[in-house]
């Protein structure tokens, strides 16, 4: 679920949209989302001063209170 609103969400943004891929990598601490997208859109997806990302984390800390999972996301190039 919090795989597939970070995927639309980046899609959304990005101006390589099909470039975006996300992987989920499971912990016993901690779930590590880790959001590929094309190079020309890394700056996008995480915004001036880190404002893009920081709102997607907000979200997803939501997320956190429902389900008591510790959430934390990357983004990478592609």
């Amino acid at each position: 679920m919090i795989a597939d609103f970070v995927a639309q969400f980046a899609r959304l943004i990005a101006s390589y949209p099909d470039d975006i891929r996300v992987e989920i990598q499971d912990s016993d601490e901690m779930t590590e989302i880790v959001l590929y997208a094309n190079q020309a859109d890394i700056g996008k997806l995480i915004g001036k001063e880190g404002k893009m990302i920081g709102a997607i984390k907000t979200v997803i800390s939501g997320c956190k209170a429902k389900d008591g999972v510790s959430y934390r996301i990357n983004v990478e190039a592609v």
